[in-house]
């Protein structure tokens, strides 16, 4: 396992970090505390030691879970929360959105109960969960600054979700000298906004790094989602779209070149796209299992893609695989209402939901 630098903080993290979203709640797949903590163990044991979570998930749960599995292995990991959705106050409704709450006061608040939670004074790596642009005031930046200075977080990032609001968002991180890095859902079939943050992080010349998470597309890359699967009523993959999975998978017929028999199968090379891109510091698959772990703890060492790889991939990307049918995820809303997306000359436009 190879370790990168978060920006220029002096924080490293493994190359496959462990997202631990999976655990503390059911939307990937029921599973006992037990089962839970022996698959945090399982990850260290197989050289992963980036471990990400967030006070949301299962409403602290995923924190402590977390604090239990890792307690005697403290200082051999780099620990990452995320911290601004008053779960406190509201309850949960299904997958559904949260109200976020970002004023200094409940920062400092919300902090503090992850640091008891996890069973630590400090964290590697602390990230404001989902955040629009407008919601990150001047205070608090210094609110984030403030942590930084007291040593309870090392690094600071910006967590991105998925509908909520992101280019503008991804932009600011790194323009905000304050933030180490920004977490986004990035992936060979779904390269924006992750290469809008690449090329804007190099026009920029900033000490921003790029978390990448659903590496694999919701199982498409690892093709556990196959014309033959069915998905569960409560699966998270469940929310996509027939069209995505049914043009997915005739992508995924014509990138078959990046598997190499016994050195390289198709999850690892989707690991191994992303991590050719130097801002990429780590990728947090989605474990369910502990054979996941064992086959993309180990995509950081086999063979990286070459560079005629890569380009043969790029060029695939430009004209959409050769599929011209709608795939039903062209719909995103952002912060601003799509007017950074068109901005930006990204094919997307606002959500109407």
């Amino acid at each position: 396992m190879h370790d990168r630098e978060l920006g220029n903080s002096g924080v490293a993290v493994s190359e496959i970090g462990f997202g631990a979203w999976v655990i503390g709640t059911d939307w990937w797949g029921d599973r006992t505390e037990d089962q839970a903590v022996e698959m945090v163990q399982h990850a260290l044991d197989r050289g992963i030691t980036y471990f990400d979570t967030g006070d949301v998930y299962g409403h602290g749960n995923s924190e402590e879970l977390l604090g239990r599995a890792l307690g005697e292995h403290r200082e051999e990991v780099t620990l990452a929360t995320k911290i601004g959705y008053d779960f406190y106050n509201n309850p949960q409704a299904g997958h559904g959105e949260l109200p976020k709450e970002l004023t200094p006061d409940y920062l400092r608040d919300a902090f503090e109960e992850s640091l008891d939670r996890l069973g630590t004074d400090h964290v590697e790596f602390l990230q404001l969960h989902n955040a629009n642009v407008e919601e990150v005031t001047p205070e608090v930046l210094e609110v984030l600054r403030e942590f930084k200075a007291d040593g309870r977080a090392e690094s600071i990032g910006w967590a991105l979700g998925p509908s909520i609001g992101w280019l503008a968002e991804g932009d600011a991180a790194a323009e905000y000298e304050v933030f180490d890095a920004v977490q986004t859902v990035f992936n060979l079939f779904e390269q924006d906004p992750g290469m809008h943050f690449i090329e804007t992080i190099r026009e920029l010349d900033a000490d921003t790094s790029v978390l990448a998470r659903v590496p694999h597309s919701s199982g498409l890359l690892n093709e556990q989602v196959t014309p033959e699967t069915e998905l569960g009523e409560g699966d998270h993959r469940s929310y996509r779209p027939d069209e995505w999975y049914e043009t997915g998978w005739e992508k995924l017929e014509a990138i078959r070149f990046l598997e190499r028999d016994g050195d390289r199968t198709m999850g690892q090379a989707a690991i191994q796209w992303l991590l050719y891109h130097d801002e990429v510091a780590s990728v947090t698959p989605t474990f369910r299992t502990t054979d996941d772990i064992d086959e993309w703890a180990a995509a950081s060492d086999v063979p990286p893609l070459s560079a005629d790889e890569y380009e043969r991939v790029q060029e695939l990307y430009a004209e959409n695989f050769g599929i011209d049918r709608f795939d039903g995820m062209d719909e995103l809303r952002t912060s601003v209402d799509g007017e950074d997306i068109q901005a930006a000359g990204l094919d997307k436009r606002a959500a109407s939901y």
